[in-house]
């Protein structure tokens, strides 16, 4: 039957996988450099797949369940590609050769074939619904042709039918989780993935428990070890659900097998109550377990066997567990876990946002304070009568004189007829007519200051309270996978060492990046984040970065977090207008504790202290707005409502936010009145403008958002002060032709008057970023 199929389907074989070992083939001479195979990673990945395919097919050939051979090795070549396809066949042929046991399996190995066929047909598309169809089908004709071969149809059609449709569901199963991991996806034990998951694990851990070492049984070893990992990790839960896996696992290879295993589900349950204790500890008391449970329950005819399982399987639980990280495994999440975290982030946010509330009014009373003390004027009509050479001649006339003075300052409105007639005789009648309207214009505009900083400041307090109650209302969804096998590590840790967290929560980002929050009362604050950073950093193997401490008045909360593979390089150059003066432009450069960075830069209006003090509340208002978990938008909304509110002056500033996600690679830009933003992107400079208004000039903010690619290598320039379009390809030249960052940055500056469109000057901030390796 294979004396003509076995020779195309090796030939074939070999054509199509010399893009795996990258040499050149003939169908007579394999010429392969090990040497080279070791050296390159592309290479060498590829060919320990082949070799492991190889191996399957030559274990789970032999492998046996429910009293007939097992359908692991026909799984794997179904899930596989063509190539893996060929090399199980291959293991398998050996396996046959090796025991004489080709007539056995010709079944399964007729339907090998079938599959490896079917995939040179079909280009070996690899989809698993098609993967599990190739497999049920050539595994059916197969025994239905053997069947008819041995006359036994009638009797066996009906085995055949259940004994397809379970090997192609299988590689159904396989196939999908096969795809997952060749895209590097998380192993989610959860819904239709987490049944995909029992199945593969059942059928193959069954398949090893029929391979009998002469001490031991590998699918029994195995499934204890897994079953001691989910109760240490995952508590009782997953020690239930493994347990009962392992059982039923155990089962299908032979009663014998799966009788001392009966209550692995219940030894489970007990030691998934001592879950992040001590490796060595959970270790021994689930061994003691499972074993007491065997011998007292008498399902094991020989104890001293079940006694090595569980001897070996502790060995290998001892090995693993310190190095097993959930980085990569997503389980079904508590609810109240996931509650207790939204609660505590949202609760954190309120009250931050409350606090910065409470800090501006404070600032604007003392602001509109200062501004009514310092703008008090003169008695008008003390003003004129104070030049005028007949003062005291007047001042002696007595009441009369002052009786209409005091009347002309009372007065809502000044003209000739309503002048007070004790004052007709003054010869400076005119001054003090018109001295007096301007008093009357100036308290009408001030009424009107007044009425309208109350109602600003009034719309203010309503907005922070609006968003106050939204930030606790609502719960946001975000990319994140929480870990509390963490987040208890964590807290242990600093409770062992003195420190007090009120919540930990550990979670890693869509990207696998751990990232932890960890929150204090303010009695409990710590007064530096670095000790906490190296404890938890030597705790979990890793090398964590910490954050800024936040403090919401209650609460403080410190964040650390594994940088993104990508980090910032920033280079900054600025330029005063005058050099006795202050400069008005005010930048920060911070992250915000998740390994995303911001650069905020403001440039207040004028020049001079006046301008710093604008620019500085600006862009650290932006900073504690964000620090804290407000958006960036609705950070600059904010700090608009303030610079409007805050005093009775016209004060406003520019704002120019970038945030650069290193983790997707993509670069923000919000912009409110500043200058354009530079790009390099590649091959390319790209132009970031902006038509919207500075923060504090209106009522409603004006912000303006573009996003961009931001990848390895690429550079943005931020400024506070605008640039000719005409200079714009000079500049243009100078990112393209120099990878000096401050050098770049320096040269901007410098030439910054030739950039300007105004004819004064103005103070000058240039601000260089490139994303670099980390």
């Amino acid at each position: 039957m294979f004396s003509g199929v076995l020779p195309s389907c090796i030939r074939h074989f070999i054509y199509l996988r010399r893009d795996i070992i990258n040499v050149k083939y003939t169908v007579k001479v394999i010429d392969v450099k090990v040497k080279d195979i070791i050296n390159n990673r592309k290479r060498t990945l590829p060919v320990l797949i082949f070799l492991g395919e190889l191996a399957a097919g030559f274990v789970f050939s032999g492998a046996s369940m429910v009293g007939t051979s097992a359908f692991a090795d026909i799984s794997i070549a179904g899930a596989a590609g063509l190539a893996g396809s060929g090399a199980v066949f291959m293991g398998s042929l050996l396996r046959g050769f090796a025991d004489a046991s080709i007539g056995k399996n010709i079944v399964k190995l007729s339907a090998m074939v079938m599959i490896i066929i079917a995939k040179l047909l079909m280009d070996n598309k690899r989809s698993p619904m098609l993967c599990g169809i190739y497999t049920a089908v050539s595994v059916l004709l197969s025994g239905a042709a053997v069947s008819v071969v041995i006359g036994e149809l009638i009797y066996k059609l009906a085995f055949y039918i259940f004994y397809s449709a379970a090997a192609g569901f299988t590689t159904y199963s396989l196939c999908r989780i096969m795809r997952d991991i060749e895209k590097g996806a998380a192993v989610k034990l959860t819904a239709s993935s987490g049944c995909y998951y029992a199945v593969v694990y059942t059928i193959y851990t069954a398949s090893l428990c029929s391979a009998q070492l002469p001490f031991l049984n590998a699918g029994v070893v195995l499934g204890i070890a897994v079953t001691m990992l989910a109760a240490f990790y995952y508590g009782s839960t997953g020690g239930v659900v493994c347990g009962a896996l392992t059982s039923c696992a155990a089962y299908l290879s032979s009663p014998e097998t799966g009788a001392p295993l009966v209550l692995l589900a219940a030894v489970g349950l007990f030691s998934g109550f001592i879950r992040q204790r001590r490796i060595s500890l959970a270790a021994v008391i689930f061994m003691l377990t499972g074993f007491m449970l065997t011998v007292l329950t008498g399902t094991s005819d020989d104890v001293i066997y079940s006694l090595a399982n569980y001897v070996a399987a502790a060995v290998i639980f001892l090995a693993s567990a310190p190095y097993y990280s959930d980085r990569h495994i997503r389980v079904p999440q508590s609810t109240a876990d996931s509650d207790s975290v939204i609660q505590a982030r949202l609760a954190f946010l309120a009250d931050s946002v409350a606090a910065v509330r409470g800090d501006t009014k404070m600032i604007a009373e003392k602001l509109t304070k200062k501004n009514e003390n310092s703008s008090i004027a003169k008695d008008d009509t003390e003003e004129v009568c104070g030049k005028c050479y007949r003062r005291c001649i007047c001042r002696r006339q007595g009441s009369s004189t002052m009786k209409g003075l005091e009347a002309l300052a009372v007065m809502p409105e000044i003209s000739l007829e309503t002048f007070p007639a004790e004052l007709d005789t003054c010869i400076r009648r005119n001054e003090l007519m018109a001295a007096r309207q301007k008093g009357i214009n100036d308290e009408t505009l001030g009424k009107l200051m007044d009425m309208r900083r109350s109602d600003c400041r009034g719309i203010l307090s309503e907005q922070f309270a609006i968003v106050e109650k939204m930030v606790r209302d609502i719960s946001e969804k975000t990319e994140i996978f929480y870990s509390s096998p963490v987040s208890i590590t964590i807290k242990n840790k600093l409770l062992k060492f003195g420190f007090s967290p009120s919540y930990v929560n550990a979670c890693y980002n869509s990207r696998g990046r751990l990232i932890a929050e960890i929150y204090f009362t303010a009695e409990d604050a710590p007064a530096s984040s670095t000790r906490i950073c190296d404890l938890i950093s030597d705790e979990l193997k890793l090398k964590l970065t910490s954050s800024d401490i936040i403090s919401s008045g209650s609460e403080v909360r410190l964040r650390l977090y594994e940088k993104p593979s990508l980090n910032l390089e920033v280079c900054t150059a600025s330029k005063k207008a005058d050099e006795t003066d202050e400069s008005g432009d005010t930048f920060c450069i911070f992250s915000d504790g998740t390994g995303t960075g911001y650069i905020v830069l403001s440039d207040g209006m004028g020049s001079g202290r006046e301008a710093a003090f604008e620019s500085a509340l600006a862009s650290g208002l932006m900073r504690r707005l964000i620090s804290c978990g407000v958006g960036e938008e609705a950070a600059a909304r904010i700090v608009n409502s303030v610079m409007f509110s805050k005093s009775k002056e016209e004060t406003f500033a520019t704002l120019d936010i970038i945030k650069a996600d290193l983790d997707r690679c993509i670069l923000t830009s919000l912009k409110a009145g500043a200058a354009a933003t530079l790009v390099r992107h590649g091959n390319e400079v790209i132009k970031i403008s902006s038509d919207s208004f500075p923060v504090g000039m209106y009522e409603e903010s004006d912000i303006t958002e573009n996003v961009c690619v931001f990848d390895e290598g690429d550079i943005a320039i931020i400024f506070s002060d605008g640039i000719n379009e005409g200079e714009y390809r000079f500049i243009r030249e100078l990112l393209m032709g120099e990878n000096d960052l401050k050098s770049i940055v320096d040269e901007i500056c410098a030439k910054s008057e030739k950039f300007s469109p105004f004819n004064r000057s103005d103070d000058v901030t240039v601000i260089g970023i490139r994303a670099v390796s980390a």
